[in-house]
């Protein structure tokens, strides 16, 4: 594992999975939300995001945290092992409240109450977004370990002491 794709829905633990495995392997790890996102709200332009990400991607050694399907398929060419964060959405939404409130490293701003259209964005998840990662994914050669509870993350990440 030296160049590693995390993706699944918002809330699911992906960025706190990030951050353990970064730890256990001292891959450098790189949130999307971090590039696309500024602190004043705004984002960057579409073609700055895909030259950072082509630079991320030409590197021998990363973990790479988010969705942003549109660059899902660049990033799995480049990548070794992609970890699916597949869990109810209960639990992503949960995931997702239980956060608002607190600083993060994965996001320049602070959310202190759930934006009504992120929510409806997590509820979709299901229905809009994992049918094009299971596509993308159909063709993917190389290690895939998809996670349906948060206890089997930690599992993982156990394993690799």
């Amino acid at each position: 594992m030296n160049r590693i794709v995390i993706i699944g829905c918002p809330g699911a633990g992906k960025s706190t999975f990030a951050r353990k495995l970064a730890a256990r392997t001292g891959l450098p790890l790189h949130y999307l939300d971090m590039i696309w996102h500024r602190a004043d709200r705004t984002v960057i332009g579409r073609d700055e995001f895909d030259s950072e990400l082509d630079k991320l991607v030409m590197e021998d050694e990363w973990i790479i945290d988010g969705n942003y399907a549109r660059t899902l398929p660049k990033r799995l060419a480049h990548c070794d092992t992609v970890f699916f964060f597949d869990l109810p959405l209960e639990v992503c939404i949960e995931g997702a409240r239980s956060r608002l409130g607190k600083e993060r490293v994965d996001m320049p701003w602070v959310d202190d109450e759930m934006d009504p259209e992120f929510l409806q964005w997590i509820k979709d998840f299901p229905r809009d977004v994992v049918p094009e990662i299971e596509h993308h994914l159909r063709d993917f050669d190389k290690t895939i370990i998809r996670f349906h509870t948060r206890e089997e993350a930690d599992e993982f990440i156990e394993s690799l002491k």
